[in-house]
């Protein structure tokens, strides 16, 4: 974050907030509202993912718009597919790693240093 003032305002909200002298959204609202506005703010090119992070913590669950948990509940969806998918074909090569030689035992044990005469 580049702008002092934001800075400021955004520790006394803080404040405010952890007093519960202020709600959070409204918070993440002045936040939102001042950087529309403040050319520091504009030019800052980190501010949107700084405010996104800010929001995470200040703004419960419940709190944030449907439509922005919808889409990180639709990330974490796809994510854990394709970890299903990668899962699913690792698995698959551990079967094939199982096939034994036609020198060993039926079941896969190496008779070759085994003493038969005691």
């Amino acid at each position: 974050m580049q702008c002092e003032r934001l800075i400021k305002q955004i520790r006394s909200w803080y404040i405010h907030v952890s007093n519960e002298t202020m709600a959070p959204a409204r918070m993440v609202s002045f936040i939102e509202t001042h950087a529309e506005e403040c050319h520091i703010c504009q030019a800052d090119p980190d501010l949107q993912k700084e405010i996104k992070k800010i929001t995470e913590l200040i703004l419960p669950e419940s709190k944030i718009p449907k439509a922005v948990r919808l889409q990180q509940e639709q990330a974490e969806m796809e994510k854990n597919a394709a970890a299903d998918k990668d899962e699913e074909s690792s698995s698959e090569n551990d079967e094939t790693d199982d096939v034994t030689d036609g020198e060993d035992g039926e079941d896969g044990e190496d008779y070759s240093s085994v003493d038969l005469n005691n």
